[in-house]
């Protein structure tokens, strides 16, 4: 199959680019860790993979381009993946590169030690990655691809203590950034989450005997498992013989979990601190309503990530919900674009304006997030030629400023719309009658955090608004990035 090819309508998006799933003590793991995978889809949609062990087959894995239900739902791919221990990924590329030759990025990583083999699947970005390759390549290491990832198999492999798990603990003490780690040896599950907590996992019990990580609880849902609570930051856990045994690998710090996570990452039916990722979506809303109103006949979401947004908006505004932008929902991976003419219709392809709704309106468009601004600006063409005597955008989030080094997909800074305009000059540049964002307190509201943002101890990662970076960008700032300078 070839590489998976995203739509030019999703290219304005900031992109997860993982979604990490395992599973212990059940027959067949592999086919849970599957539909783990597709609940989690929507965190990576380039690439999977699923390695497990079976006691009388060993390891086995299997590694695919394009979505889980087009790979991993095969009898001739399922029938390989036997056993009642495996892990998944799926992926978008940051740190990996891209095209053919790249099905070498797509994890779990497997690595056989003098002590057994031991697969590792990662959710997250080193931050330090390529010092530490160079560090590795130079004392003899091999890389077999291009992911940051794969240099916590080497830091394994040069560890000296006695067990997988501590070489774990040995190895990701000396990595930077953000990761949430699923990993598997013969027999035990393992998962890890770094220092500050930025990037998900969350445990699962599954029957009698069964356990399950994710990085979202919809992906226990999908096979049922009962939500017992979140992996803390810090954390290592070790299943084995149906026990879980905590342990702290790294020093303590103040938790950072990423904020964006909550405006669009993660699933709305998932529940992240114990809060409902759609309920904070729809507070969002609620927040923008209260800090930038205006008068309008409709709010109406661009379709699906401001939905929640517009309905808390509404609500708080008591302007009018309605659907004026109706999404095809079977615009997938495999559609065939022909001809340059067919290319250019871009959002078109994906969204299409209720033109019987929106003639003559003064409409407020409801959106999760500006990133370039190039697919804001047909959208609100396609409201204009619809008829709307207004448009105005209200957006679920903060202006995004700074890229992320800790694994999203974030265009450079210079590509960033709010990182070269004032928001008067990105309403003007999309041409709207007028552009609001929610504030960064606002945001902290919605997520539960009354008070708003503590400038002097943020309970969120919000780099890509504030430019506050809780790990320094080793890699980056030696290529040249400028931090914001210290107010």
């Amino acid at each position: 199959m070839a590489p998976f090819r995203s739509h030019p309508f999703d290219d304005d998006k900031l992109k997860e680019e993982c979604g990490i799933f395992g599973v212990v003590g059940v027959a067949d793991a592999s086919n849970f860790v599957a539909l783990g995978l597709h609940a989690l889809q929507h965190r990576g949609q380039e690439a999977g993979g699923i390695v497990c062990y079976h006691p009388d087959h060993g390891f086995n894995s299997a590694r695919r381009f394009g979505y889980v239900r087009d790979n991993f739902t095969k009898p001739d791919v399922m029938d390989t993946l036997p056993g009642p221990l495996a892990i998944g990924h799926v992926r978008y590329s940051t740190a990996g590169s891209k095209g053919a030759t790249a099905i070498r990025d797509v994890q779990p990583f497997f690595g056989e030690f003098s002590m057994g083999g031991c697969a590792i699947a990662h959710n997250g970005n080193l931050t330090n990655a390529t010092a530490l390759r160079r560090e590795l390549i130079e004392r003899g290491s091999i890389f077999q691809s291009s992911s940051d990832s794969e240099c916590i198999i080497h830091l394994m492999a040069r560890s000296i203590q006695k067990s997988l798990a501590e070489r774990i603990k040995d190895a990701l003490r000396r990595v930077e950034g953000a990761f949430s780690i699923v990993a598997m040896t013969r027999t035990k599950l393992i998962g890890v989450r770094d220092p500050l907590g930025v990037r998900p996992l969350v445990l699962g019990r599954l029957g009698d005997s069964g356990w399950a990580l994710s990085s979202e609880t919809c992906g226990l849902d999908i096979i049922g498992a009962e939500f017992i609570r979140e992996i803390e930051p810090g954390e290592m856990v070790v299943i084995e013989d149906n026990k879980v045994e905590s342990t702290r690998p790294f020093a303590p710090a103040p938790s950072r979990f990423c904020i964006f996570e909550n405006v669009y990452f993660s699933r709305p039916d998932s529940i992240i601190g114990g809060r409902s990722v759609y309920e904070t979506r729809r507070q969002i809303g609620v927040e923008l309503a209260r800090e930038a109103p205006v008068d309008a006949d409709i709010v109406c979401p661009v379709p699906d990530s401001g939905t929640p947004a517009a309905i808390g908006y509404a609500h708080e505004s008591g302007i009018p919900y309605g659907m004026g932008i109706i999404r095809n929902q079977y615009m997938g991976r495999t559609f065939i674009e022909p001809t340059e003419q067919i290319r250019n219709m871009g959002v078109r392809l994906k969204l299409n304006v209720n033109r019987a709704l929106i003639k003559g309106k003064r409409v407020i468009l409801v959106d999760d997030s500006v990133v370039r601004g190039t697919t804001s600006r047909k959208i609100k063409d396609m409201i204009v030629e619809a008829g709307a005597a207004e448009v105005h955008f209200r957006i679920a989030s903060p202006p995004t400023a700074w890229p992320c080094f800790y694994g999203v997909d974030t265009p450079e800074r210079s590509k960033l719309l709010a990182a070269t305009m004032s928001e008067d000059e990105m309403r003007d540049w999309i041409g709207v009658n007028s552009l609001k964002f929610v504030s960064l307190d606002g945001l902290y509201r919605a997520a539960g955090q009354a008070q708003g943002r503590d400038p002097k101890a943020p309970r969120f990662c919000d780099a890509c608004f504030s430019g506050d970076y809780p790990v320094a960008p080793s890699d980056k700032i030696e290529e040249g990035f400028q931090m914001k300078a210290a107010e």
